[in-house]
């Protein structure tokens, strides 16, 4: 169930602060005023004191980091993917502090707000952060699984998550996987089709959390069906000193941004891999006896009504033409 920022505060700050908050309604105002420390019982457990932090917009990118357990793909978070939040944090400024921890490095670690990090360095904005110094990876982990919880990740984001879930074990298939995150097999299929893409295929898109499975599942077959040579040369096109595929774009809005970006990419796989346009289509030589498909240099023949002679004369033909 898709969980609200402020609602998410709510739940993460609702255990205790400095006013002795005792509703959610209390916790959410405590958040909301910027309240300069506070209390969190991380996953119902240590109590851990959070100091609000402001680090100037020109600082952000250079001062805090995102977690790397992160499921949140922090490459696909453009002015179209945080269109959501872009628009009232420029006019209004950042509602609501992010939460972090202080690195080893000294740079703040942001474990809920990434996205809120990536606007105000897109607004150039002053980021609002609640810090702590002394959560453990584990903690760090349930902070960042928590806070994504209200917006949805997208299928390749997902699709991570899921051949994670494989490669360590928790989950033996496809089906397995269904089961876990209480989703069709068709879903988790998809799922890990986009994860097998390359991220710079996938940046070409202005919020790759628009595309659902059929166009995933489209790409992927497309993708693979190029070789390895095509498709580093697609890629290239994909990202050049002009920038990402939408970059180039002139259309107004996502959606048409989202289909231009389609139809370029098919396009430039049918320049490097272009179709034969005999296919396999079948042809009857001969009605009712003969007929045959053409496949690129390869040739399917299909005879009926053949006895043991007629047979071993043709093949005695093909063999010699063959050989010659």
């Amino acid at each position: 169930m898709a969980i609200k920022t402020s609602d998410l505060n709510a739940r993460l700050f609702g255990k205790a602060n400095k006013r002795h908050v005792a509703s959610s309604q209390e916790a959410q105002k405590a958040a909301k005023d910027q309240v300069q420390v506070i209390e969190l019982a991380v996953a119902g457990e240590d109590v851990v004191t959070f100091e609000l932090m402001r680090i100037p917009a020109d600082k952000v990118a250079d001062e805090t980091t995102v977690f790397a357990e992160n499921a949140r793909e922090q490459a696909f978070l453009n002015e179209h993917a945080l269109s959501d939040i872009l628009s009232t944090l420029k006019e209004r400024g950042q509602q609501y502090p992010a939460v972090g921890r202080k690195g080893s490095d000294g740079r703040i670690e942001v474990l809920d707000g990434s996205r809120r990090r990536m606007s105000c360095i897109l607004a150039n904005k002053d980021f609002l952060i609640y810090v702590a110094e002394d959560i453990n990876s584990e903690h760090a982990k349930f902070l960042s699984d928590v806070a994504n919880a209200h917006k949805p990740l997208s299928l390749y984001e997902k699709g991570k998550e899921m051949r994670a879930k494989l490669k360590n074990g928790e989950a033996e298939d496809q089906k397995a996987l269904a089961k876990m995150f209480q989703c069709s097999e068709a879903l988790v299929s998809g799922a890990l089709k986009a994860a097998d893409l390359p991220l710079s295929l996938l940046q070409a898109y202005p919020n790759v959390s628009d595309l659902g499975r059929p166009t995933i599942v489209k790409l992927h077959k497309q993708f693979n069906e190029l070789s390895e040579f095509n498709q580093g040369q697609l890629l290239n096109r994909c990202m050049s000193s002009e920038g990402h595929v939408w970059q180039r774009s002139k259309a107004q809005g996502v959606a048409r941004i989202t289909k231009e970006v389609s139809e370029t990419i098919e396009q430039w796989i049918e320049e490097l891999a272009p179709k034969q346009s005999s296919g396999n289509r079948k042809v009857d030589f001969i009605k009712g006896r003969v007929s045959y498909s053409r496949k690129g240099t390869d040739l399917a023949l299909n005879l009926k009504k053949v006895d043991d002679q007629l047979m071993q004369e043709i093949l005695n033909f093909v063999s010699n033409k063959m050989h010659e």
